[in-house]
């Protein structure tokens, strides 16, 4: 089966072409347009100018990608797209632009989650992805949970944020530092060299009975800092990162390792845009492997938005027959497991 799939859930608009067998989904083609010129000057995502740019480039991004592939519409069997949670203004682009190529190709279609097409990102161009039961720890700039997969469909929130994402604490503490936007890579590439111990920043909700993330109160202590001392720079600056860096990575292994210990789960996923970082990335897997828990992670290529995870998490649905309607609407908030 040939999936065209579309994810245009907040500022990246992304199409993809995958070859889903029983045995491995593969990406024949991906294409991802980055709007982070458009965005950088307001520090962050701007709905409306990033909707007006999916219906610029959603497509030629579609031709473009059937050309990669070297395919037409008529070769297509299925597509996906997601269809929450996120932008209402974005989905709704890549969302009406599925339903008219599988109306005019007479295929089928289906909404995917966005959150579930993190997860499944895990199984894309491998010959033995990892199977459930796992825990998940999505992270990303709008979202920061953990999931325990029982199967594929099958859902338990272990732990959510209570207020802010971990994505969305890099980039308004790139602001604050005045490092500009995105604010993971930006953070990500000061806090090289930095001491990750320079300033004292808080780690939110360490309970160990307690699942939950909290990120507004660091990004508090970040602002205070700089009232107090001002924009570091030099080696001030690469400390601050470091610092804030260390305190949004340690929150996030702490709280994914005690909870694959506590659900008994024998491996633990990494998705969504946070999951490039090479600290978490590194730490997650030196931490969990103290209690034999297996890390699996996707290519970092494969964390940020992109349309092959949603084929990813189409597939077995397409496989066993799901379709959705034609009068699917875009959803901003959205459950993950909802259908």
């Amino acid at each position: 089966m040939k999936i065209l799939a579309i994810e245009s859930s907040c500022d990246d608009s992304a199409v993809a072409i995958v070859d889903a067998t029983e045995r491995r989904l593969s990406i024949r083609a991906s294409r991802v347009h980055s709007q982070n010129v458009l965005h950088a000057p307001f520090g962050g995502v701007v709905p409306e100018i990033a909707s007006r740019s999916h219906v610029e480039m959603m497509t030629p991004l579609v031709r473009d990608t059937l050309s990669d592939a070297g395919a037409t519409l008529a070769n297509i069997d299925a597509f996906a797209v997601t269809y929450g949670p996120g932008l209402v203004g974005s989905l709704l682009v890549g969302l009406q632009t599925a339903k008219a190529l599988a109306y005019a190709a007479k295929k089928p279609f289906i909404g995917v989650h966005h959150l579930e097409g993190h997860i499944a990102a895990i199984t894309l161009d491998r010959d033995d992805p990892p199977a459930p039961p796992f825990l998940a720890l999505v992270a990303s700039g709008g979202h920061t949970a953990l999931y325990f997969v029982r199967a594929w469909g099958d859902y338990e929130t272990v732990g959510q944020t209570r207020d802010d994402a971990a994505g969305e604490a890099f980039d308004k503490g790139a602001k604050l530092l005045g490092l500009g936007y995105p604010g993971g890579p930006a953070i990500e590439r000061a806090a090289v060299s930095g001491n990750d111990a320079a300033i004292a920043l808080p780690r939110a909700l360490p309970a160990r009975d307690s699942f939950d993330f909290s990120f507004s109160g660091l990004k508090t202590a970040l602002w205070q800092h700089v009232q107090k001392h001002g924009v570091p720079t030099g080696a001030a600056l690469a400390d601050a990162a470091a610092s804030l860096e260390a305190a949004i990575v340690d929150a996030l292994v702490k709280k994914t390792v005690t909870a694959a210990r506590r659900k008994n789960a024998p491996r633990s996923v990494l998705a969504g845009g946070v999951a490039a970082n090479t600290r978490l990335r590194a730490l997650l897997t030196r931490t969990a492997a103290a209690y034999a828990i297996a890390v699996e992670l996707p290519p970092k290529p494969l964390c940020t938005d992109n349309a092959a995870m949603i084929a990813a998490a189409a597939a077995p649905r397409l496989a066993a027959g799901e379709s959705s309607p034609l009068d699917l609407n875009a959803v901003p908030t959205l459950p993950l497991g909802s259908r």
